[in-house]
């Protein structure tokens, strides 16, 4: 029987697994009855994975906003049907490109960009994910979306290859981003390898791998889940007292000071239990938007 379990945990996604596979591997490990994760990661990428238990699925929308950090490796002369090394290779060309050609056109690709999404994605159009169509052959027409790049660093370059960091918001794809600036240094690219490093204020750094995760006993996985609000520490923090508290409970919207309509925070009750997340509504009164169950309460 399925138990009720609530919090995140930090997986570090293995190379070919998908992140729908990864997370019910690791559900099954904590015989979770429920189970979400905060955005995808491609088979052939590594790296951050959060995954959401019980009540902590409540608030993965809210990660998928956030911005995210990836160590890329770009490989030059070579360009793939899907930008990446799992496609089949369309073209290839002779590399004549200095570590300067590199650090030089980076510039171009801060700040806000254009992007058409690759036909190899998950968006959905009509209902369906671009893949489903890629793989008839199908092309279908796409909008070209803003996308933020915040920072670029050369990390490393060796002849037909080089690592950057990248630093972006949401919705921007790692793989076509390679694939374009491949196209400035005229002889084509694609992405050969990613690592996602954060996802808003969480860190690769803390996260633990599928293999060493089924290593552990049931107590000590149970030890490495983060609070259900670790999801959403970077909106305001707003404590109520008792009364307050049980008032939000029972869907009641409470006044403050000083609150500014349409304003996200998270409402913490006495003892620094979290109660989950709240709206400032038009009357300027935090209005419960998502709230927890008495058990997922997490200590600040």
């Amino acid at each position: 029987m399925k138990r009720k379990v609530d919090g995140v945990l930090l997986l570090d996604k293995p190379v070919g697994l998908t992140s729908n596979a990864a997370l019910q591997k690791a559900r099954w490990l904590f015989n979770a009855a429920k189970a979400g994760h905060t955005g995808t990661l491609d088979p052939f990428a590594t790296g951050l994975l959060p995954l959401c238990l019980g009540e902590a699925t409540k608030f993965s929308q809210y990660l998928l906003n956030a911005d995210k950090t990836y160590r890329a490796v770009v490989r030059l002369g070579v360009r793939t049907s899907t930008g990446d090394p799992e496609g089949d290779i369309l073209e290839t060309r002779p590399v004549r490109v200095s570590e300067a050609d590199v650090r030089g056109v980076l510039p171009r690709f801060l700040g806000e960009l254009s992007q058409t999404p690759p036909m190899h994605s998950a968006l959905k159009v009509a209902g369906r994910p671009l893949y489903d169509y890629a793989r008839k052959g199908v092309e279908v027409a796409r909008q070209p979306r803003a996308v933020t790049v915040h920072e670029l660093r050369l990390l490393d370059f060796a002849g037909d290859t080089f690592t950057l960091l990248v630093r972006c918001g949401k919705g921007l794809y790692v793989r076509t981003l390679a694939e374009d600036i491949g196209a400035a240094l005229g002889c084509g690219a694609h992405l050969a390898a990613l690592v996602r490093l954060e996802v808003g204020p969480l860190s690769l750094e803390r996260a633990i791998a599928l293999a060493a995760l089924a290593a552990l006993d049931p107590a000590a996985r149970d030890a490495l889940l983060m609070p259900v609000d670790s999801l959403i520490l970077g909106l305001p923090r707003l404590d109520l007292d008792l009364d307050s508290a049980w008032q939000l409970g029972h869907g009641q919207a409470i006044w403050r000071a000083g609150l500014r309509v349409g304003e996200l925070l998270r409402a913490y009750g006495p003892e620094g239990r979290f109660l989950g997340l709240v709206e400032v509504d038009r009357d300027g009164k935090a209005a419960p938007r998502r709230l927890v169950a008495g058990r997922a309460a997490a200590e600040s």
